[in-house]
């Protein structure tokens, strides 16, 4: 009786509304006894009206008392199923292999799972309402700085937001690793936010087995390189080394001898494209950029690439394309190479197209370029196609899959358009042909260096030449190219001595017109340091820089550094000559950058 009452009484509270009833006919039920006592009525006669609220006040305490029942079983079947339901969830969270944090809107942490709480050293417990950046400290893989808040950035976009790349979490004990994730908010029904989700996973070994196979792969393309320069540089040492010796044996004949120097400078320029070549593809061979309107290049090169071929060859390549700004040196040896290496894939003949466009790339658009405007080259053959197996692997050193090709030809090509800023991709089936295309960023500079093409060609001068080396044989070598061309010389085998010679001649009256500088001087002072000096004693002076380094940013960007013009290592004598009247034919020098 008691269980009924206590249980009749919680309904109650519950329901008003019963509750309010049965104080009523209660309260009739106890006015009808009194008036019957008052006023000595014949109890019959209220007898109705007592059954009446007697009755009524039975059915609410009966109805109670059965829905009391049914609603203590109702609620206690939806707490069981709700307990239930987030045993299941927290049993699931902590099974999976990744780990889990749930926030609220104000970034504290409200849930954590097993494998989060492995991977970051806080217990669940421990990292209850603490602030996410507390338990999830993530930094940059290298530069070390602090990433964003997760949850802030998953609110600020409002659904899926991952870290940037190259995330390490330092977990309590300061263990690192690196982790890949993905945070996104939580809504309710109505769509509101409410709390966010981070979801992450250790992917630390994956990084360093994929390091490992990079090595491995990085190995043997070294080992085919090794090879391949090897091989070539043989040959070419034999055709110089032969030449020599015949040269040697034919003094008698002027006419004999000169050919055999010839056929030796032809060797050694067979050398200087190989040594191009494998400092483009070792170093990138850092460009040395003008603006130009790259058309006529285009066609020209692909030209040079299909002489002798049974090839036809189609243009289309519009009057408005976008000036790029290109090393063209570079730039035609790519565009060469990849018309031979069409002409190669067609040895029966067939059809070249050679096609250039205004691109202008959405952010999306590839993961390899910037958006912006670009210039398209397709190069594209009709021949026999390179097989999947091959695809992938087309641009490594050494590597090919025709007779007589070096295998340099296309990684110097992906080098040389990486170094410039763009893209080279390659489409191929086997049968029906194959397409190179190219991208550049399109260029809006003014090109300053027009007005030099019609300096005077005539390249004997006179004056006093400075000339800084610290080889002994390049500076016997240079002097007597200058000397022949009319020019008085004077070298210095480093920096110091170069700056003390100069320092002397201005004071003497006798200064000289142009300084030619070495830019690597080792155990000295190199041409990067003694031109910074030189424009500090004497702001007009003209310097020429020459190395062999084409990689290192003086070489392509030698205006900046307070060079007046340069000549790449090695060179005629017809290219220093050139570059020399240009500079000294300049009304004064041009200031540093």
């Amino acid at each position: 009786m008691n269980s009924l009452f206590v249980s009749l009484i919680q309904h109650f509270r519950r329901m008003k509304t019963a509750y309010v009833v049965l104080l009523a006919s209660l309260g009739l039920v106890v006015l009808a006894y009194i008036l019957v006592r008052i006023y000595k009525a014949d109890v019959m006669i209220y007898l109705p009206l007592i059954v009446l609220f007697g009755g009524l006040e039975a059915s609410v305490l009966v109805f109670a008392i059965v829905w009391s029942q049914v609603d203590g079983r109702v609620r206690a079947e939806q707490i069981a199923k709700l307990a239930s339901g987030k045993d299941r969830l927290t049993v699931t969270l902590n099974s999976i292999g990744d780990g889990v944090i749930a926030t609220d809107t104000e970034g504290k942490v409200v849930s954590v799972n097993t494998m989060a709480e492995k991977l970051t050293g806080w217990t669940q417990s421990e990292a209850m309402r603490k602030p996410i950046g507390n338990i999830f400290h993530t930094i940059h893989e290298k530069t070390r700085e602090r990433r964003s808040n997760p949850v802030e950035n998953a609110i600020r976009v409002g659904g899926a937001a991952g870290l940037q790349s190259s995330t390490i979490l330092i977990a309590r004990d300061g263990t690192e690793r690196i982790i890949s994730d993905n945070t996104a908010s939580i809504r309710d029904e109505q769509g509101n936010i409410f709390g966010v989700v981070v979801i992450f996973r250790d992917i630390t070994d994956k990084q360093k087995s994929e390091a490992e196979l990079l090595i491995e792969s990085k190995m043997e393309s070294i080992s085919a390189l090794a090879g391949g320069i090897a091989h070539d540089y043989n040959n070419i040492l034999t055709g110089i080394i032969g030449n020599i010796s015949l040269a040697r044996m034919s003094t008698h004949s002027p006419e004999m001898l000169t050919g055999r120097l010839d056929a030796m400078e032809k060797s050694a320029m067979r050398a200087k494209d190989l040594t191009q070549q494998l400092l483009t593809f070792a170093r990138g061979g850092s460009p040395i950029r003008k603006p130009i309107q790259i058309s006529n290049l285009i066609k020209e090169s692909a030209q040079i690439g299909l002489r002798g071929a049974n090839v036809n060859s189609e243009f289309t390549l519009p009057a408005d394309l976008w000036r790029v700004e290109v090393d063209e040196t570079q730039i035609r040896q790519t565009i060469i190479q990849l018309v031979i290496n069409a002409v190669q894939a067609m040895p029966d003949g067939g059809k070249l197209e050679v096609r250039a466009e205004n691109v202008e790339l959405i952010g999306g658009f590839t993961s390899a370029l910037k958006p912006g405007k670009y210039v398209k080259i397709s190069i594209k053959d009709y021949g026999m196609g390179i097989s999947p197996e091959h695809l992938s692997r087309i641009f490594d050193p050494y590597f090919g899959t025709k007779k007589h090709a070096s295998g340099l030809g296309l990684a110097t090509a992906h080098s040389v358009i990486r170094r410039h800023d763009g893209q080279i991709k390659v489409e191929s089936i086997v049968g029906v042909g194959t397409t190179f295309h190219i991208h550049l960023p399109a260029s809006f500079k003014v090109d300053m260096t027009a007005a030099t093409d019609h300096i005077q060609r005539q390249f004997t001068g006179h004056g006093r030449i400075l000339v800084m080396d610290d080889e002994e044989d390049i500076l016997s070598v240079v002097g007597a190219m200058l000397e022949i061309n009319g020019y008085e010389v004077k070298t210095a085998k480093d920096g110091v001595e170069a700056l003390e010679y100069y320092k002397t001649a201005k004071r003497e009256g006798k200064p000289f017109a142009v300084v030619i500088m070495d830019l690597t001087i080792p155990n000295g002072m190199g041409g990067r340091e003694a031109i910074r000096l030189l424009k500090e004693m004497d702001p007009q002076a003209k310097a020429i820089v020459s190395s062999g380094y084409s990689y290192d940013p003086v070489m392509s960007d030698y205006r900046k550094f307070g060079f007046s013009g340069i000549v790449p290592k090695p060179y005629r004598m017809e290219e220093m000559g050139r570059v020399l009247a240009e500079v000294i034919n300049q009304p004064e020098a041009l200031e540093t950058g």
